[in-house]
């Protein structure tokens, strides 16, 4: 089986941790090379964040498990890549 090499999470997450400081815990898992986290919606409470992580060997359970224990919640896998390389996105005709 393949193992992950990038995930694109839709989540959840309060305010305090901050996006920062979410980054570096989740850079730290083993398998982790980079953390990109974007914050695209924010209301008193809490942030909608895209959080991109890519590596050479991504364990899922491991993700999700620093988000929920930093108060967040995965609200959906919007992309996922897996295999020896990473293959980028093509535009086709129907784009």
């Amino acid at each position: 089986m393949g193992n992950l090499r990038r995930l694109v999470l839709d989540v959840l997450k309060p305010l305090d941790p901050s996006i920062e400081e979410l980054a570096q815990v989740l850079a730290d898992l083993d398998g982790v090379d980079g953390v990109n986290i974007s914050i695209y919606e924010i209301d008193r409470r809490v942030e909608n964040a895209k959080i991109t992580i890519e590596g050479q060997h991504l364990i899922y359970e491991d993700i999700v498990a620093v988000i929920e224990e930093n108060g967040g919640s995965v609200h959906s896998i919007d992309e996922v890549a897996a295999g020896r390389v990473l293959i980028e996105d093509v535009d086709t005709a129907q784009d």
